[in-house]
């Protein structure tokens, strides 16, 4: 019996590996913590009432930007460990299987876990406080969408330290995720936490399509929409298109593994390259789903910062649109050298030129909004102004990877590394902080401080160049991906040396802004004007942070900046614009069916991964059951009272 328990333990936890020990350490204290503060200090209820069933589109988008910045450092951990693995030849330090582990957690975080989410919170935090609107379209279904995104982070992050992670690569190319190449069940955890997490990305960019379509305040006609809103549409477009391709394909590759069917498996009639088409198909529009938001956010910022209306509104807004089609017939340049013959290529290789002209004429519209323009260098802005050679020279990398004959030298090799990190980190990354700084009074009433953000800033900067210049050299050179040693011969040693230093210089500017969070959250100061970057949208007319209801009477729009605008005529002497009476705020009631069902949808993850229906088969029966119980519950909504509205404004005001 003691034999077979210890076999089961040996098989089920991982072991072996000192750095999983510590990790296994580190999660068990972490949890204990957690469990001592809510118990401490009795906020088991608060915690239940106010987050864990809220369906409020700011708490929402919070928890996904928490969720995202603990992702970013699971994520950058992973980095320095490859890092760490290649600062010299031959080094011991990950073995080869962990290493091919390590470098497929690393990409599936930081797109699917770390980028995604953030993203994700940042439309929730702006969107509907742009439009003028109360909530999202279906509240409901945003909270399901958060809670799916998270258990199925949860799921796959659980492969650190039971059964075993994957290593087939982020985007697990068959056969290496076929049963024969990967036996174990680190695929399956990848297929379900991605699967799971991917559902829930497909109902925020349905949301949010219909939030923007169908919730604009009045006279928000299309011309008058924030840009940042536009990107957020155009991202979502990609995303309703993209993302069923991603849940059929895994869906596929889980047939193949759990009931041996061959769909791509090449002894069985199958096609692997069929695999690689389909996750492509989902995956170079993935960059651009990503990207475009990130677009909006400068957008904003340059314009705010710069005290000048966005130069080049309609072509801004024809690029972005323009984008999110022509993502979608680009996704072969990512495997020129698989045969598909010169015409194919040709193609895309044309395809792929073209794309970059859209979002080059978004570098000279920033630019031109800065021309001239009132600019103060406030953090947001740092960011967005460090973006731009950043994302030029990954452009321009970018447009060198699309000539195809030029892709067979480069393709599999570090100067495709450093191109992919120079527009993920330099466009995505740099965006979102942009975001993130620009956003956070809106979220929580304070500023964070710009002393510590700006020494933030520039770590991250000089450790970034530090990191991925000399990655190109190597690349250029003959380094390829996925190798966890060299020899000295190579004479790489250098420039890898050179290139882990930057990786910790990049990681000591993630803690200068947990740093700076500490800092900020110990000493604020709040903000008591609702718009202390002097902005031009709608979301800084209302109180800082935003009130539940978002806006105490719905906003009349006669301006593209609005906002901007009634501040200009208020200046000049004017009237400001006739506000209707307050009437009572139809909003929507917390329900814990989404987070009920969320633990019903990993539970069946956790047992089709095991492959034990004992545990699939009840979690079925329970997403069955709360979507029963929520379709007859009617009791889904109440109404704020007036006296309750002016209370809180008084008070947002500092009136009371």
């Amino acid at each position: 019996m003691m034999d077979q328990i210890k076999d089961f333990v040996s098989w089920f936890f991982v072991t072996g590996d000192p750095l999983i020990y510590g990790a296994d350490v580190a999660i068990s204290l972490t949890t204990v913590a957690i469990i001592f503060v809510l118990s401490y200090f009795g906020k088991w209820g608060w915690l239940w009432r106010e987050w864990l069933t809220t369906v409020d589109h700011k708490r929402v988008g919070i928890m996904y930007i928490i969720a995202s910045l603990l992702m970013l450092f699971r994520g950058g951990v992973d980095a320095l460990l490859m890092r760490t693995q290649l600062a010299f030849p031959e080094m011991k330090f990950l073995s080869p299987e962990h290493y091919n582990e390590v470098f497929t957690t690393h990409g599936v975080i930081m797109i699917l876990f770390m980028a995604m989410p953030l993203m994700f919170g940042l439309f929730n935090i702006a969107v509907p406080l742009q439009l003028g609107a109360r909530d999202v379209a279906f509240p409901f279904l945003n909270s399901l969408s958060f809670w799916l995104f998270f258990f199925g982070a949860m799921l796959f992050n659980m492969s650190f330290v039971i059964g075993g992670s994957a290593n087939a690569g982020w985007l697990s190319y068959p056969p290496l995720s076929e049963m024969t190449g990967s036996p174990g069940v680190g695929e399956d955890f990848y297929i379900w936490g991605v699967q799971i997490s991917g559902i829930g990305s497909l109902m925020t960019g349905i949301n949010f399509i219909v939030t923007i379509v169908k919730m604009r305040a009045p006279g928000m006609t299309w011309s008058r929409v924030p840009i940042f809103t536009w990107s957020v549409l155009s991202s979502c477009i990609a995303i309703i298109v993209a993302f069923p391709v991603l849940t059929v394909t895994l869906a596929l590759l889980f047939l193949d593994r759990f009931l041996g069917a061959h769909f791509f498996t090449m002894d069985g009639g199958g096609n692997a390259m069929m695999y690689v088409n389909l996750i492509w198909m989902w995956g170079h529009p993935e960059v651009y789903i990503v990207v475009l938001p990130a677009f909006g956010i400068f957008s904003e910022v340059v314009a705010t910062f710069s005290r000048k209306r966005l130069f080049g509104y309609g072509s801004m807004v024809f690029a972005m649109m323009s984008i999110s089609l022509m993502a979608y017939f680009t996704w072969l340049h990512h495997f020129f050298t698989m045969g598909s013959g010169a015409n194919v290529n040709l193609f895309f290789a044309i395809s792929t030129m073209i794309i970059a002209i859209p979002t080059g004429v978004k570098i000279f519209n920033w630019l031109f909004t800065m021309f001239r323009g009132r600019i103060s260098l406030a953090t947001p802005m740092l960011w967005t102004i460090g973006f731009i050679p950043c994302f030029i020279v990954g452009g321009m990398t970018g447009v060198m990877l699309s000539v195809a004959p030029a892709d067979f030298q480069f393709h599999n090799s570090y100067f495709l590394i450093a191109h992919f990190h120079q527009v993920l980190i330099g466009g995505v990354a740099f965006g979102y902080f942009a975001g993130l700084y620009y956003w956070w009074p809106k979220m929580f009433g304070f500023k964070l401080n710009e002393p510590i953000g700006k020494w933030a800033f520039w770590i991250w900067n000089i450790g970034f160049y530090v990191c991925f210049m000399p990655q190109y050299v190597v690349g250029l050179d003959g380094m390829t991906r996925r190798i966890n040693s060299y020899d000295w011969d190579t004479g790489w040693w250098a420039l890898n040396f050179t290139s882990t230093i930057g990786g910790f210089l990049m990681g000591l500017g993630f803690l200068f802004q947990v740093w700076q969070i500490a800092h900020s959250i110990k000493f604020m100061e709040k903000d008591t004007t609702g718009d202390p970057w002097g902005a031009r949208t709608l979301e800084w007319s209302i109180p800082s942070p935003a009130p539940l209801y978002n806006f105490a009477t719905t906003p009349l729009v006669t301006d593209r900046d609005d906002w901007w605008e009634e501040k200009e005529r208020i200046a000049a002497g004017k009237m400001p614009k006739e506000k209707p009476a307050l009437e009572p705020i139809h909003m929507p009631k917390n329900s814990p069916i989404p987070f009920i069902q969320s633990i019903c949808w990993f539970t069946v993850g956790f047992g089709l991964v095991f492959h034990w229906l004992w545990i699939a088969i009840p979690g079925f029966v329970g997403i069955a059951l709360t979507m029963l119980v929520h379709s007859f519950n009617y009791n889904t909504d109440y109404y704020i009272p007036i006296d309750e509205i002016q209370r809180t404004e008084a008070n947002a005001r500092g009136l009371s």
